[in-house]
């Protein structure tokens, strides 16, 4: 599980947050053909730090150091652009419509464009690359959260599991199939009560609207592989994704924070703290 393009704090608390699209750390062999300021615009910026309090607060805290347009955590290995290879892809990818559509906005396991449409490579991928980022990057980001979650299920009989998001104030033209859509405040997508009780669900945007900002359930985004893969609510294994926009903390051409950014800190801390207290099994 150790890697360094990866930070895990272990906690003691039934909550574990994650945030698989926040990483900064450009690896060497990526390479890319477009300048690094396009593709920061790819990046959950600033995420690690609205949730930097939950670690002191006993949470525990998976972070992907490397960026999302190198590999994207929140897709399974079966999700390949088969065309930005120069050789054969030897495992099983998949052939769901719905990550078929993904793929072909080119935000795959490993991106082929940017959200504004721009090509990422001017150079095919050889399986080896490939397979090396996994190696590197996929399995153990996957190996820290299963480790992160089932140890706070057995602790406490169950466990709730925020992933933790940001998107851009408008969609751009190949980030979803929502082109241009005006984001709400919040996205809390559970793909459809299937990875958390939606009592659970329910509860978080009714605290967020609570502090005033507009939420969305389950649209545009419902959640993806990380919730998919380890949300179990028959077990008592919950998990959530938490989108928010960028507009209530940054400005989004220069990346930098503004006065926004400590008021979402603070309510954001306030949610955790009241997950912390809440068992899922007494909800209805």
């Amino acid at each position: 599980m150790p890697s360094s393009l990866i930070r895990y704090l272990p906690g003691s608390a039934p909550l574990v947050l994650d945030s698989p699209h926040s990483g900064v750390d450009y690896p060497e062999d990526f390479r890319p053909a477009v300048e690094l300021a396009t593709l920061r615009r790819a990046e959950d910026t600033h995420v690690e730090k609205l949730y930097d309090f939950a670690p002191a607060l006993g949470a525990a805290w998976i972070e992907a150091l490397f960026p999302r347009s190198y590999l994207d955590a929140n897709r399974n290995t079966t999700e390949l652009d088969v065309g930005l290879l120069a050789d054969d892809w030897p495992d099983p990818l998949s052939d769901d419509p719905a990550v078929l559509s993904k793929i072909r906005l080119g935000k795959g396991l490993v991106w082929r464009c940017t959200d504004e449409g721009l090509d990422i490579y001017d150079r095919k991928l050889t399986a080896a690359e490939v397979r090396q980022r996994i190696d590197r990057c996929w399995r153990p980001y996957h190996a820290a959260v299963a480790d992160a979650i089932a140890a706070a299920h057995a602790r406490h009989g169950y466990s709730i599991h925020l992933n933790c998001h940001s998107m851009p104030a408008v969609s751009g033209p190949y980030s979803t199939d929502f082109p241009g859509l005006v984001h709400a405040d919040f996205v809390i997508g559970d793909r459809d009560g299937t990875t958390a009780s939606p009592a659970l669900s329910r509860m978080l945007c009714d605290w967020l609207r609570g502090f005033g900002y507009d939420v969305e359930y389950n649209h545009p985004y419902k959640g993806v592989e990380l919730v998919r893969r380890y949300g179990e609510p028959a077990a008592n294994r919950h998990s959530i994704q938490v989108e928010l926009n960028r507009k209530l903390y940054m400005d989004e051409a220069t990346l930098q924070p503004h006065a926004g950014f400590e008021r979402l800190r603070g309510h954001l801390r306030e949610i955790v703290q009241r997950l912390l207290t809440t068992d899922p099994r007494t909800l209805r």
